[in-house]
């Protein structure tokens, strides 16, 4: 998440991944460097198809920024993945729309 003034921009471990790998190794602290590990072995697509992925996510499926960064991290396989991942929300999701994000993370990985 960036905070400029009062608007946040939540951003994908992939897209974190970019931005940490453009700070110089020698000129970063400690926690750069271990959230540069985190994201180097935790993320699942590149940045680009993780921006497109969110952002159809939020047209075709109706989920706000934050969810769709939630979805674009994990990126479940299986509708009971899915399933587990979206109970914490504090919406019900129809099973036609948890259908469509399956079907637009398969499209793009």
């Amino acid at each position: 998440m960036n905070e400029t003034k009062d608007k946040k921009t939540y951003i994908s471990i992939p897209e974190a991944r970019v931005l940490l790998e453009k700070i110089d190794a020698e000129k970063s602290d400690q926690i750069q460097k271990r959230t540069l590990d985190y994201a180097i072995r935790f993320s699942k697509t590149t940045a680009d198809k993780a921006r497109e992925i969110g952002r159809r996510l939020q047209g075709e499926c109706g989920l706000t920024e934050r969810e769709a960064v939630e979805v674009v991290n994990i990126l479940p396989r299986s509708m009971e993945e899915l399933r587990v991942f979206t109970a914490g929300w504090k919406k019900l999701l129809p099973s036609e729309v948890l259908d469509k994000i399956l079907k637009i993370i398969a499209d793009n990985i």
